[in-house]
């Protein structure tokens, strides 16, 4: 069943000769935009008893405006009992812990078996909002924190504070190469021209800012935090990748093993053993979307990420004396 949504207002001085869509906006700021215009053009939006169906229809002061709308269930995900490590739930969020190999959101090649299937079981009621409340994406193999809505008005606000970089998300990577500095990449990212799949720096590409600086230098690698400013499809893995340091294990972006000379046997089985993007979501910062409180996580580095991290370490201290 669908969740059926009837709302009315009369129009107020403050925004008398706006257009319809502002004015719905501002009245009803518990759904977006797009939602909104969307219910418009489906004729779900009357005044003073018309259907109007023209989002740029200006109205008077004391129109009486009405919704009568539905909200659509994810019909076509099903729930399914997918473990989540859940840092923190209230009645708003999830803030969530993703592990490495879960897809979020089902797509080409993972129908199902997502976090977003997960999310179905843990809480039917998810279904009312778009994407059952997923408003940013992790790649499979990046682990790490996310935050997810539990209702449409924490949505609407979560995805109004992504837009205008309210939410900070702060990353841990291992990359190739040694650093000697921290740095800003700003460079616009698009679909690559040839290789569909992949993503690129490209001159008609959407703006992205990148800020990373250095936490440890090994011999051949380097550990970086790394913080967003924009949030572009395999935004970190591009940019690292196009100042030449690609993240140890990404080969998508050309981060094959690059091990250091006289490296050991079993450093050189660690470096070939680790086969996904080293890449850690470890921090999320926001203001919670309803109540305003700020709220900060950290999520601790995956098991897998801790030993490649010592297998360098090791390198390091076996060929730093003579």
């Amino acid at each position: 069943m669908n969740e059926t949504i009837q709302l009315e207002a009369i129009v107020p001085e403050s925004l008398a000769g706006k257009r319809l869509d502002q004015i719905l906006a501002e009245l009803f700021p518990d759904y977006s935009r797009s939602r909104m215009k969307k219910w418009i053009t489906e004729g779900k939006v009357s005044v003073d008893a018309q259907v109007i169906e023209k989002p740029r229809e200006k109205l008077e002061l004391g129109a009486l405006v009405a919704i009568d709308a539905e909200l659509e269930r994810e019909e076509r995900y099903q729930a399914q009992p997918i473990e989540l490590d859940i840092v923190y739930e209230d009645d708003d969020i999830f803030i969530i812990n993703k592990p490495a190999g879960l897809v979020v959101h089902p797509g080409a090649g993972a129908p199902d078996g997502t976090l977003l299937n997960g999310l179905l079981h843990y809480d039917p009621d998810i279904d009312h909002v778009p994407r059952a409340g997923i408003i940013h994406r992790l790649d499979k193999d990046t682990t790490g924190l996310m935050v997810v809505a539990r209702n449409i008005p924490a949505q609407t606000q979560l995805v109004d504070m992504m837009q205008k970089r309210e939410i900070t998300r702060e990353y841990e990577a291992v990359c190739n190469g040694v650093m000697t500095a921290g740095g800003m990449v700003d460079e616009p990212i698009g679909r690559h021209p040839t290789k569909r799949t992949h993503m690129a720096v490209v001159s008609t590409g959407k703006p992205a800012v990148t800020h990373y600086r250095v936490m440890e230098r090994f011999r051949a690698h380097t550990l970086l935090r790394l913080r967003l400013e924009s949030g572009r499809t395999h935004q970190i893995r591009v940019h690292m990748s196009h100042i030449r340091h690609p993240l140890v294990g990404d080969l998508t972006y050309g981060g094959r093993p690059r091990p250091p000379k006289q490296a050991s046997d079993e450093f050189l089985a660690s470096l070939r053993g680790f086969n996904r993007q080293a890449l850690h979501a470890a921090k999320l910062s926001l203001h919670h979307p309803i109540s305003g409180d700020w709220m900060s996580f950290e999520a601790p580095r995956p098991d897998d990420f801790v030993a490649l991290i010592q297998s360098m370490k090791d390198d390091l201290e076996a060929h730093s004396h003579p």
